[in-house]
């Protein structure tokens, strides 16, 4: 009898180290399959940087002819639509893919001058007729200056990316910078020598833009 209660207890002990083993086996599986599958669908994502620089470069570019003097001034509400659409929604997609594929200053770039597009858009359609002429230069000015301010930690931020990329951000810090003078001191000049600067930043924007897509179609 003892024997044979053994024998049970020894035939149940391994049925169920067999059944842990296969559910074991099953969950190890299961990992296997999901896990690479979740990592190649986060990969799949396209580089969005080319669309932000592209959206960027070209909404500074039409600006920028604005502030030059290329555009007369009754022109700039051209800028408007591509500030909202191209410069403003484009690139604010693209900053959120940026945030998809965990690329910190990408989405934090993209996101924060597709929102400087945009509250420019506002600025010029709803509230600079509000601001009396001379409160202008101060409110315009510190505008601008918060955005130099931030442009010149990015540029810090810049300096272990690409070069191409490095020196858009220092050429934009130093548009922002004259601008914001400008602004401030009302001199028109120094807002067409920002418009100039603003024309190269656009440039400068298209190239790091221009290479990485032509990079991406060579590989096809």
């Amino acid at each position: 009898m003892e024997t044979k209660q053994s024998n049970s207890e020894t035939v149940e002990h391994a049925a169920g180290r067999a059944a842990v083993e296969t559910v074991t086996e099953k969950r190890l599986k299961q990992i296997i399959e999901v896990e690479p599958t979740t990592a190649t669908q986060v990969q799949s994502v396209a580089d969005p940087a080319p669309l932000g620089l592209a959206a960027f470069g070209l909404t500074t570019f039409v600006l920028s002819a604005v502030n030059a003097g290329l555009i007369p001034k009754p022109g700039e509400p051209v800028v408007l639509g591509l500030a909202f659409a191209y410069g403003g929604f484009a690139q604010f997609c693209a900053g959120m893919w940026e945030f998809r594929r965990n690329n910190v200053f990408g989405a934090t770039a993209f996101t924060s001058y597709a929102a400087f597009w945009i509250a420019f858009a506002l600025l010029v359609t709803f509230d600079l007729a509000k601001i009396p002429a001379d409160a202008r230069p101060a409110a315009v000015g510190t505008f601008l200056l918060a955005w130099t301010i931030f442009t010149a930690y990015m540029t810090v931020a810049a300096i272990p990316l690409s070069r191409p990329v490095f020196v858009v951000f220092i050429l934009l810090t130093i548009t922002f910078l004259v601008l914001t003078i400008g602004a401030y001191s009302s001199q028109a000049g120094l807002t067409v020598l920002g418009g100039y600067l603003g024309l190269i930043t656009a440039f400068g924007a298209w190239y790091a833009s221009a290479i990485t897509v032509i990079a991406s179609t060579r590989k096809c």
